[in-house]
């Protein structure tokens, strides 16, 4: 099994920055492949970006060009930096293992306008 612990969120201004970290723990990490989702008030839970095992990187249609995802196997975590922020990516933020099917608690990240 894996552990992650979420951390970053906060509040910015449209047009503003935040990085996300997930770290994890109690399994080798380099055999995970992640995710990072959101899930916005009264809306369902939506994928955000994947990375691979091996680095390879795939982002929804909404952030490509904006958010990147990038992971260091030495700390055990995995990263999504947010830029261009707009207040539609308001959210509670979670990463997920997909090689244990785990969660983390989730991070808030509120965009002002």
């Amino acid at each position: 099994q894996v552990q992650l612990v979420e951390s970053g969120g906060g509040l910015v201004q449209a047009g503003g920055s935040l990085r996300l970290s997930c770290v994890a723990s109690g399994s080798r990490f380099s055999i995970n492949a992640m995710g990072w989702y959101r899930q916005a008030p009264g809306k369902q839970r939506e994928l955000v970006a994947t990375i691979t095992i091996g680095g390879n990187t795939n982002y929804a249609d909404s952030v490509k060009g904006r958010f990147t995802i990038s992971r260091d196997n030495a700390k055990n975590t995995v990263y999504l930096q947010m830029n261009s922020l707009k207040p539609e990516d308001t959210a509670v933020y979670y990463c997920k293992s997909y090689t244990f099917s785990s969660w983390g608690q989730g991070t808030q990240v509120t965009v002002s306008s």
